[in-house]
């Protein structure tokens, strides 16, 4: 379930990349940022450019999951990559780092990845798989080049207390006037995403900064996102709970 917030309504869209307006686009840096969900959002891009024979390679500026699969590269190697590619469609790059994850490039192959001709798509920050999070002072992580940011939160955030849905709870409660005790509400949600210290800090000045409403199709929930979404500026979009097709 796809659907986009235009001229304050709502159009159902069959994927990501028509929603995004990217299906014919070579040149993007998509950068997903903010709570829980970013990998499977980015999985699912992956997953579109990849059905429609378009190569795609996925990485991060801190650290993400390193899975058992053919098409992670953790070593820099441009040969090993493009091999990858030709036979998968789709490469994750990145380091080795501890507890099954991967951290960043180095700053020289980081920047071979984002020169390659053809979409890449760059993890930005963590948030503990929780649906909510306040950035801290060095985060998020968006390279300059990035044309779009997609700044994602989880309506599973919803009525639950903040410090036990939100990374970094107290530097959300500070930018809201809230205590991390209290609920989450439907325009705590807005104002966070809004906010130039939460989901707008770090955009570069010419990227799309696009506001992802996930988890929408909770039960009950896709209301409050519709409700939500009105009230925070640019485009937005809501989704259903991502589905791993890599």
């Amino acid at each position: 379930m796809i659907r986009k917030k235009e001229a304050g309504i709502y159009r159902e869209y069959e994927s990501l990349l028509d929603a995004l307006g990217l299906a014919k686009r070579r040149d993007v840096r998509v950068c997903a940022v903010g709570a829980g969900g970013k990998t499977s959002l980015l999985k699912c891009l992956a997953s579109e450019y990849r059905q429609r024979g378009i190569p795609v390679a996925v990485t991060t500026t801190t650290h993400m999951y390193a899975e058992e699969k053919p098409w992670f590269l953790l070593e820099q190697s441009r040969e090993k990559a493009a091999e990858i590619l030709s036979r998968e469609g789709v490469v994750f790059l990145g380091r080795p780092d501890r507890d099954g994850k991967m951290r960043a490039p180095d700053e020289a192959w980081m920047q071979e990845i984002l020169a390659l001709p053809f979409p890449v798509l760059i993890e930005g920050d963590g948030a503990r798989m929780l649906p909510l999070k306040a950035p801290g002072g060095r985060e998020p992580v968006i390279p300059a080049c990035a044309t779009h940011v997609l700044s994602v939160y989880g309506m599973q955030a919803l009525g639950g207390r903040m410090q036990d849905v939100c990374f970094r709870a107290d530097l959300a409660a500070g930018l809201l006037g809230r205590r991390p005790e209290d609920p989450v509400r439907e325009e705590d949600i807005a104002l966070l995403a809004a906010h130039p210290e939460g989901g707008r800090k770090a955009v570069p000045e010419r990227a799309a900064c696009i506001t992802v409403l996930a988890q929408a199709d909770l039960p009950g929930r896709m209301a409050a996102a519709e409700r939500i979404g009105r009230t925070v500026p640019g485009e937005v979009l809501l989704s259903g709970r991502m589905e791993d097709r890599l």
